[in-house]
């Protein structure tokens, strides 16, 4: 009678153990969340400053009373906005205002208002074209003017890109040649 009392407590204890090992193996843990990194937002609201270069070109009837043949240095300054309408096509509009002088030749400005249509290529980087009408001013005489051309953007932290941007120009009062003037610009601008 003691062998089987022995055997069925051990026997018993072994069962006991068996299970408070088994429930050591369930350990509630919470999942660790995944982290990953976020691209730039370029929707949204953006300012900026930019210099370049313009050059006038020989078309007889010239461009907005501005000198033939000439290159004028540029600064400047641009205000916009950025939709993703769907990824990863971005449409914006944007104004520009532009401050041109050149030696020996009579400084002028010009103003634009421009629509953007671009693709996000990667996560920081913007392919776009850009088109826009506006008015240049000369000696004191304002022209309609007009730009066609395209340009990257690329963002070097998570609120600033830099820009690069080529337009070629035409004035609506000259019947030549359907661009007169190139603009070059190079630009840093903020993203709100």
């Amino acid at each position: 009678m003691f062998v089987r009392s022995l055997s069925l407590g051990v026997a018993a204890a072994a069962l006991m153990v068996g299970g408070a090992h088994a429930a050591d193996l369930i350990i509630p843990t919470t999942p660790q969340p995944i982290y990953q990194a976020a691209g730039f937002d370029w929707e949204g609201l953006y300012a900026g400053v930019r210099i370049g270069g313009q050059f006038v070109g020989t078309d007889p009837l010239g461009y907005a009373n501005q000198v033939n043949n000439t290159t004028y240095g540029v600064v400047g300054a641009a205000v916009g906005v950025n939709f993703i309408p769907v990824d990863p096509i971005l449409v914006g509009v944007e104004v520009t205002g532009d401050y041109l002088w050149g030696n020996n030749v009579t400084s002028s400005s010009e103003f634009f208002a421009n629509l953007r249509v671009g693709a996000v290529v990667t996560d920081a980087a913007l392919v776009y074209a850009i088109g826009g009408v506006g008015v240049a001013n000369t000696n004191n005489v304002s022209t309609g003017v007009y730009q066609l051309g395209g340009g990257v953007e690329f963002a070097v932290t998570d609120a600033i890109t830099v820009r690069g941007e080529l337009v070629g120009q035409g004035d609506f009062n000259n019947g030549g040649d359907f661009f007169s003037a190139a603009k070059a610009t190079v630009g840093v601008f903020y993203h709100f």
